[in-house]
């Protein structure tokens, strides 16, 4: 990007969410299976920091949050029977069917809802509803109530019962489904002998490893005799998906007169006994928040760095187009001998302060005729749409651009075939043929403004011009007495009066004898000076004000109006902003950086 743009301003909890939102988006426009399951990858260890990121917040805003204890597990695992058992009351809806639970559910116990105010801010867009309120059609909702009854297994928390991540309607809450757990202070994992050994279940395992929250397996539906061989199992799959120490396993049977799991009284502290470790692990909250970020990072942000190569090459081909324009006005205009008009310009503007004693009876003449004073005459005259319109700058200022335009085209369809970078270039190339006519416009109305700015330029090497004549009497006295510059003087005031066109002036015999009289003469090699000057401020107002002012400005940023439901679009500024956050311990929660 240019040096002066500066990206919006972004804190980490921000960066992470447009990261999230641009993986979805671009998940949807992939068509190949192993990208798009990397992709979902990403999406749901996205999700899962910006809620473990505001998590952070939650615990630095508000020290006293109530714990959190989130059950989790597959379909049809028990995870709602765990959830009345641990409650000792019948608060969590049971079904046998499927996908039954959509949303989170929160149960306060030994806690009222007055005490949980800081959860909504949690959730952000998620709303939180009454528990009853019907939402079959929402996911973008969480319930809480309250337990009305203590029970012996748990302490003083907020007990969420989560709906599966296995089913096939998974997708649409799976967002819910790791916010609730993202939460959590303590995982209670609930599996049946059944479900123990889904993959789909120790993938979520190994996701969840970053946040290093005390566990507990609950093995639901056993039969009596099974446990030890099950347990085993369980053991090596969770060393298979997890570094951590194993953790401690309560074996549930389920009691067919009640049709509820027994929980054993063997077990009946052990969610108490983790509270501890669970208090330690808030107070480490912003040590694993920047071990999270910083053991994905550098997956996350692999397609944009490749995007961002991507866009590096797009600079480096417009910086290479504005070269060779440069390089063209230079060649078929500054040192061309038929196209440079510019000195022949100053020239006229000269022989108005030389006071051409026939110049000045026409210009007398004139001035009657339009009941005009001379000064605002030739002013007019300067200012005159038809000088620039008969320019032969202006025209290959013009051609210039459009040859700039034509030649990016034909580069951006070399580039299309280029793999995986090829639907980035067509993108490209599409909105440059859609922004084409507006750049163009832009150009030629910039180039204009220029043009007549750059009179004031072409004024000041005249006056420049006079001075020295000045001190040099003779010779302005001999060339105000030859011929050739009262015919010169007759063109000049034609060229004021819109009798001709400013290109006329380069091939027109009486400003070339003129040309040659100044050249010529005492003050020849200052001439040349003024002219190389002149040609100079020319070359450096095209090339700051026109062809890096606006061709350049314009096609550097043209990237940033590609689709974001394609491409990321994240700018370098904004990248390295964000990755100088992530090494400041110190600038968490919400900080800003500039």
């Amino acid at each position: 990007m240019l040096g002066h743009y500066k990206p919006k301003l972004l804190s980490m909890l921000d960066f992470i969410q447009i990261l999230k939102q641009r993986y979805q988006a671009a998940l949807t426009q992939q068509g190949i299976p192993s990208v798009s399951s990397e992709y979902a990858l990403c999406i749901d260890q996205l999700l899962l920091a910006e809620a473990f990121i505001r998590k952070g917040q939650l615990l630095a805003s508000d020290s006293h949050t109530p714990l959190q204890i989130a059950i989790l597990g597959p379909t049809q695992a028990g995870k709602s029977s765990i959830v009345n058992v641990l409650l000792n009351a019948n608060l969590a809806e049971v079904s046998p069917l499927a996908g039954y639970t959509r949303h989170a559910q929160g149960f306060c116990h030994d806690l009222q809802i007055t005490q949980c105010h800081g959860l909504q801010r949690y959730f952000g867009r998620f709303q939180q509803l009454p528990r009853g309120l019907v939402a079959t059609e929402r996911y973008d909702c969480y319930f809480l109530s309250e337990s009305p009854h203590a029970s012996p297994y748990l302490p003083a928390c907020v007990c969420w019962d989560t709906p599966d991540f296995d089913s096939i309607d998974a997708g649409h809450y799976r967002e819910g489904v790791l916010r609730a757990l993202a939460l959590a202070d303590m995982i209670v994992l609930v599996v049946s002998k059944e479900k123990y050994a889904d993959q789909s279940v120790w993938d979520m395992m190994a996701t969840l490893t970053v946040l290093q929250q005390p566990t507990l397996i609950c093995l639901n539906k056993l039969v009596e005799g099974t446990e030890a061989l099950l347990i085993e199992s369980l053991k090596e799959k969770w060393q298979h998906a997890r570094s951590d120490e194993f953790p401690g396993v309560v074996p549930l049977y389920y009691q067919k007169p009640a049709g509820m799991p027994i929980w054993p009284a063997a077990h009946a502290q052990v969610l108490l006994k983790l509270v501890e470790k669970a208090n330690q692990g808030r107070k480490r909250q912003s040590r694993y928040e920047q071990a999270f970020l910083q053991q994905h990072w550098q997956n996350w942000l692999a397609p944009v760095r490749a995007e961002q190569q991507i866009l590096a090459e797009w600079q480096d081909l417009v910086e290479q187009l504005v070269q060779q324009g440069m390089q063209q006005y230079q060649r078929d205009f500054l040192n061309h001998p038929y196209h440079y008009e510019t000195f022949q310009y100053a020239l006229t503007e000269l022989l108005n302060l030389l006071e051409l004693p026939g110049f000045a009876g026409l210009l007398a003449g004139t001035r009657r005729v339009l009941t005009w004073p001379l000064r605002q005459l030739m002013s007019l005259g300067r200012k005159r749409m038809h000088i620039v319109d008969t320019s032969q700058e202006m025209a290959l200022l013009e051609q210039i651009a459009e040859h700039m335009l034509i030649q990016l085209a034909d580069k951006l369809l070399d580039k299309t075939g280029q793999g995986n970078a090829s639907r980035w270039w067509q993108a490209a190339a599409s909105e440059l043929r859609s922004q084409r006519p507006a750049l163009l416009q832009s150009f030629t109305l910039a180039a204009k403004n220029y043009h007549l700015d750059f009179q004031q330029e072409v004024e000041k090497a005249a006056r420049q011009l006079y001075e020295k004549l000045q001190e040099q009497p003779f010779l302005l006295n001999s060339l105000r007495a030859t011929r050739a510059t009262a015919d010169a003087a007759a063109i000049a005031l034609a060229l004021h009066t819109g009798g001709i066109g400013l290109h006329d002036l380069v091939i027109a015999p009486a400003m070339l004898s003129l040309t040659s009289l100044l050249t010529e003469s005492a003050i020849g090699s200052y001439v040349h000076k003024v002219e190389a000057e002149l040609k100079q401020q020319q070359f450096s107002k095209v090339k700051q004000q026109l062809l890096m002012g606006v061709m350049q400005e314009k096609l550097a940023h043209l990237p940033e109006q590609l689709s974001q439901q394609s491409f990321f679009n994240i700018s370098p500024e904004q990248l390295e902003a964000a990755e100088l956050q992530l090494k400041d311990k110190d600038k968490r929660h919400g900080l800003r950086l500039f």
